[in-house]
């Protein structure tokens, strides 16, 4: 069973929100990602995916916007309080993109293709009010896709091909053929739809070898044998690529205890204040849910002020909704309420929160090495949000570089020049992966000087201790002295000589690197370089 349903999504949200025209080049980042392009910097040969350096490469004068998903919210509300003129059922997807069932609205209005007609001229009416124009730019003109299931009105409005009817931008897939309609698509669009997908990357990867490279094609295969092969990835992708929805309706009605509200005394006037007791009630909410084992998938956040006006959205995520998720999304709407022409007249009093779906949690495998992708999202936006205020070049990150020096292997590189949302979260130089005999061997230093301290190791009878050509020892190390400080040797480890770059006179060097803990409880890694003695890195 699926629901008739209309996904509405306005191109380029990020730069609409941002007032930039069309003809203007510019370029939304994301992590040093480009995640949106103008159509004047596309014509420039800049594209989605591209790294911010190679973009300003291909376009010197391009204007680089930092992605702000508060104002990409804010700017939204205006075009939500349109479309609820035709249904109060609207549901936000996220920045740009809104969607509801269309049984009533469409048979009031006329059908499907009037309806769609309709909330298209009224969303472009927005967008004309955002650039102070009679309309809005046809760059950015709003699509409207109709179809059975959340899944294929998405595809409708984004991809402009398939079984569908195309009046304009109005794309409408008949009732029923849906299925029909995702069939050629190629399987990729998986990958824009991987919320509901627990490992959607490596699974679309896999059906790409195994020749599947279509949504009709792996919809041909049964559902069981997907579940079995793939578990309950493989049992959503059948569903998705079967012109479903991720998962069958529940009509199980959401339990009244699982509401949490709460009274503002005194009534908040400020976002900040009232988005503070929004994130207690999200952590609230949150943990009632976990203890049933319930993740909320959609959710319904109202806020009313002391006159008694209300404002209710339906937020809604493919995958489930966190503490944090919910109270991003209370704080985006309360923000865009205060600050839109329909801004209430008095403080806001009360706060609702009433999960609306819920599905069974059914938890997240984290990396063995951890891996938390809201964590590194989190740490992303606020290396970007210290980049704007300091300036392209002053925020570094630190890289591996490889080499067999530990001095040598780690470097700091300019955060404009890496993508902290890749697997390897961009801090690993294609040199890392390099095999590098003659390194040490784990684990490595913690602590790595700028500049060699420089030391004597003496032996027993107190000499200098030294390392032959071919990494003998004349003594074992008693004591290292450091400045006025003589430390007794409890442990030592080594040597490991190096002979790198005897092509190169300039070059060359010798050392003998050994790890060697003193009686004060210190580890340190000392080595011999020209016949001089000194402490490159300590471990801590």
């Amino acid at each position: 069973m699926t629901t008739r349903t209309m996904v509405v999504v306005v191109p380029h949200w990020s730069l609409v929100a941002g007032g930039i025209a069309p003809e203007v080049a510019a370029v939304v980042v994301r992590a040093n990602r480009v995640i949106d392009v103008t159509p004047a910097a596309n014509s420039d040969g800049v594209e989605v995916g591209m790294r911010r350096r190679e973009a300003q490469g291909r376009c010197p004068s391009v204007a680089v916007i930092e992605h702000d998903p508060d104002l990409d919210a804010r700017r939204f509300e205006p075009v939500v309080a349109a479309l609820e003129t035709f249904t109060p059922r609207v549901e936000l997807l996220g920045q740009g993109r809104c969607s509801f069932p269309t049984r009533g609205p469409s048979r009031y209005f006329g059908g499907d293709e009037a309806l769609a007609a309709s909330i298209a001229t009224a969303t472009d009416a927005e967008l004309a009010h955002i650039f102070d124009q009679d309309e809005a730019p046809h760059q950015y003109a709003t699509c409207v896709g109709v179809a059975d299931g959340l899944f294929a009105a998405s595809m409708a409005a984004e991809l402009p091909h398939g079984n569908s009817e195309f009046y304009g931008r109005l794309r409408l897939v008949k009732p029923g053929s849906s299925r029909e309609f995702v069939a050629p698509m190629s399987v990729s669009a998986l990958r824009r739809w991987s919320a509901p997908l627990d490992n959607g990357e490596h699974l679309v990867d896999l059906f790409w070898r195994l020749g599947l490279s279509t949504l009709g094609l792996v919809a041909e295969i049964p559902e069981a044998d997907l579940l079995a092969r793939f578990g309950a990835d493989g049992s959503t992708a059948h569903r998705l690529a079967s012109g479903l929805d991720e998962r069958p309706p529940d009509t199980r009605p959401v339990p009244p205890e699982s509401h949490v509200e709460a009274e503002l005394d005194p009534p908040a006037e400020r976002v900040d204040t009232a988005s503070f007791v929004a994130k207690m009630l999200a952590d609230q909410l949150h943990t009632r849910l976990a203890a049933d084992g319930l993740a909320c998938t959609r959710i319904i956040v109202e806020a009313v002020t002391e006159k008694g006006e209300t404002l209710s959205r339906v937020w809604r995520h493919e995958g489930a909704l966190s503490a944090v998720d919910v109270a991003d999304r209370v704080r985006w709407q309360l923000d865009g309420w205060l600050t839109s022409s329909r801004q209430p007249t008095s403080a806001i009093s009360h706060i609702r929160l009433i999960p609306d779906e819920v599905i069974a949690d059914r938890g997240r495998q984290l990396g063995f090495w951890g891996g938390q992708q809201l964590e590194t999202d989190r740490a992303a936006r606020a290396l970007a949000r210290v980049q704007g205020l300091l300036g392209a070049e002053a925020v570094s990150v630190p890289e591996r570089r490889g080499g067999r020096n530990e001095v040598d292997a780690v470097g700091t590189v300019a955060l404009t020049l890496v993508d902290l949302t890749d697997e390897t979260r961009g801090i690993d130089a294609p040199s890392a992966a390099a095999p590098w005999p003659g390194r040490l061997p784990a684990p490595s230093p913690t602590a790595i000087h700028a500049e060699r301290r420089l030391v004597q190791v003496i032996d027993v009878a107190g000499q200098r201790v030294t390392v032959s050509g071919r990494g003998d020892l004349s003594a074992e190390p008693e004591a290292v002295i450091d400045g006025r400080h003589r430390l007794r040797v409890v442990g030592w480890a080594g040597p490991w000589p190096i002979d790198e770059c005897w092509w190169d006179t300039t070059r060359h060097q010798r050392r003998a690197r050994f790890q060697i803990v003193t009686d004060d409880g210190a580890a340190h890694m000392v080595s011999l370089l020209n016949n001089e003695w000194a402490i490159d890195a300590s471990y801590e």
